[in-house]
């Protein structure tokens, strides 16, 4: 009799960080389980009205400062916004809404939201140094990589602005929603020599306003921050060690129904027979 022996599979390697973007790390830092599920398995989840909202509203804030300061009129946001709608929906959302009645009614309520930004600034009074800014920079032995929302000059110095279409949290639990900013901060610093001299989360629906000022000392203290993540990424890539880290945010998780945190599956306890 001839017997075929099957040999295990070789564990797929799972190579070592090359980049980290600023919304990774911040996964990371969230739930390591999280930045899993995205960076490492590369799970896709369909996407929500939300994204399509915060998507096409960034898009339209972008090419508004494209137009002469006399044009930027909220009636011309509102037509920049539904022309990247158009183009957006097709590559992007095209299984979004199952009704025309249910995709007017989004945009709008979208409208309604983006309207809030006349609140907060007037946009013909300006004009930004950078938006949308593609970063790929070195940071000591690291990779970081991002898009930056926008950067402006006032007469005290360089600002970075990141729009927010959701609702803003409570001024006591937004610290957190600065780390990203945080690291762009610094990325300005290692690209062009220049300190930022205050981070702003405009947050449209509201709408509100965070602002805190940022220093030299305080992007050092991010660098070995990010230095001490970068490495305990690459142990947790190595081992596959990966901890859920449970909170309020979770109901808001797209992974949940896979997480093991809220696995509902129970592993089976072998039965012990016994020999008596």
């Amino acid at each position: 009799m001839n017997l075929t022996t099957t040999e295990p599979a070789a564990p797929v390697e799972v190579p070592l960080l090359q980049t980290l973007s600023p919304s990774r790390a911040s996964d990371f830092k969230h739930c390591p389980q999280l930045f899993k599920f995205r960076a490492i398995d590369k799970i896709k989840m369909p996407p929500t009205v939300y994204q399509a909202r915060g998507t096409t509203a960034h898009l339209a804030l972008q090419r508004l400062f494209d137009e002469p300061a006399e044009l930027r009129t909220p009636e011309r946001l509102y037509d920049l916004f539904r022309d990247a709608w158009l183009e957006l929906k097709d590559e992007e959302f095209s299984d979004l809404f199952s009704t025309l009645e249910e995709e007017r009614s989004w945009g709008q309520d979208s409208l309604e939201i983006l309207a809030n930004y006349f609140g907060v600034e007037d946009p013909a009074t300006f004009d930004p140094l950078d938006r949308e800014l593609d970063m790929t920079q070195a940071v000591g032995s690291m990779t970081i990589r991002g898009i930056l929302d926008r950067m402006e000059e006032r007469p005290d110095g360089l600002i970075i602005t990141d729009y927010k279409t959701g609702k803003a949290p409570p001024e006591r639990y937004a610290i957190p929603a600065f780390f990203a900013l945080k690291i762009y901060a610094l990325l300005i610093r290692e690209s062009t020599g220049r300190t930022p001299n205050a981070l702003r989360l405009l947050y449209l629906n509201g709408p509100t306003v965070y602002e805190i000022p940022v220093n030299d000392a305080q992007l050092d203290a991010m660098k070995r921050q990010l230095e001490a993540l970068w490495a305990t990424i690459n142990r947790a890539i190595t081992s596959d060690t990966f901890p859920t880290r449970t909170g309020r945010l979770c109901d808001w998780c797209q992974y949940q129904d896979i997480c093991p945190a809220f696995s509902a599956v129970v592993e089976a306890v072998p039965l012990e027979l016994s020999t008596a």
